[in-house]
């Protein structure tokens, strides 16, 4: 137990005594059955630690007891609204047309397969597209006890403004309007207990990112841009609006980095990869990783499948996947040690 005990946390300048992370070990004939509290089911360094602790108890057979808690960035950030959930993450564009609401529907479907339990909404009031992404084609909500009930799907409950209207009809609505959906969406929904709710953003840097921002304490957010000089251009503006707004920014992820062709393998660099990464640095942001652009992700969008789903073996889903654990762990180091910490151990992508 001490050796167990003695083992640094990737992500944390602490040992795993000191984040309270084994919590039980016992003898089963020739082996072990450890409980390990891993502070969040979608850690990034499962397969790291596993390893370690294996190696620490001399490589005898262990068998893992996941019996996590899902720590919450609420408290550090005041609670309030959307008290039942326990970590809010927003996901954001600085421009249109960058692949956001791809990003955010298979980054809350990945936190699903690890596990959690996880809402997503879509706060994009003039342009859903979570329900058509999602393969959801009902216009209308159930109502219970004066609360809409999200739908579910894939694991997720899903509210979009796209739920609630007639196919091919617009939203045609000035700032206080916004700004009471956007309220009603995180009062009156029944969101029930969630250790995520994924809110996929509007682009730019308009009202409906303002009004969240302002109700709900939002644990952090994550920029989507592609790699061409104008939309990593665009996209710094949405850094400069958080920031300003005093919401933690987790980090930036490149969407279509590359062409990467199913057949053959090969990479085509046809959009100039690595734009975002370079302002990552720049804005001294982690970046996220690189998700490539190939037919299996439009098809599993056309197909309203999240590709982590569809192909969760594709190159875009692996990468997904990815990013999606790295916010998970950046949130729960954020949750232990603060945010000042999420900078300091992070994990190479």
């Amino acid at each position: 137990m001490d050796r167990l005990q003695a083992l640094r946390h990737p992500e944390f300048n602490q040992t795993l005594g000191q984040l309270n992370m084994i919590r039980e070990l016992t003898r089963t004939g020739d082996g072990w059955h450890l409980k390990v509290d891993w502070l969040t089911r979608a850690t990034p360094v499962r397969d790291q630690l596993t390893a370690e602790l294996q190696a620490a108890l001399d490589g005898a057979a262990v068998t893992l007891e996941d019996v996590t808690e899902q720590r919450s960035t609420q408290p550090a950030l005041g609670g309030g609204v959307l008290a039942s959930v326990k970590n809010v993450l927003a996901i954001a564009s600085g421009k249109g047309g960058v692949g956001k609401s791809t990003v955010a529907v298979n980054v809350a479907a990945s936190l699903a397969l690890e596990g959690c339990s996880v809402g997503l909404l879509d706060a994009d009031i003039y342009g859903p597209s979570v329900p058509a992404l999602t393969g959801i084609e009902q216009t209308s909500v159930t109502v219970k006890e004066k609360r809409l009930q999200p739908v579910q799907k894939f694991g997720l409950r899903i509210m979009s403004m796209g739920l609630l209207m007639k196919p091919g009809e617009s939203v045609i609505w000035r700032g206080p309007m916004l700004h009471g959906v956007v309220q009603q969406f995180c009062r009156d929904v029944d969101w029930g207990d969630l250790d995520y709710l994924v809110v996929d953003l509007p682009p730019g840097t308009g009202d409906v990112s303002l009004s969240l921002s302002q109700l709900v304490p939002i644990g952090g957010a994550l920029i989507v841009s592609t790699p061409q000089h104008v939309a990593v251009g665009v996209a710094s503006k949405s850094v400069s609006m958080f920031r300003k707004l005093n919401v933690p920014l987790l980090g930036l992820v490149e969407n279509m980095s590359y062409y990467s062709c199913p057949s053959c393998g090969q990479d085509d660099d046809i959009f100039g990869r690595g734009g975002a990464r370079k302002v990552a640095g720049e804005l001294e942001l982690p970046f996220m990783g690189e998700v490539p652009l190939n037919s299996s992700l439009r098809k599993a969008g056309d197909a309203g499948v999240p590709v982590v789903v569809a192909e969760p073996d594709s190159a875009p889903a692996r990468v997904l996947r990815q990013t999606a654990r790295l916010l998970a762990g950046r949130l729960s180091v954020a949750a232990v040690a603060g945010y000042d910490a999420i900078y300091d151990n992070l994990i190479p992508t």
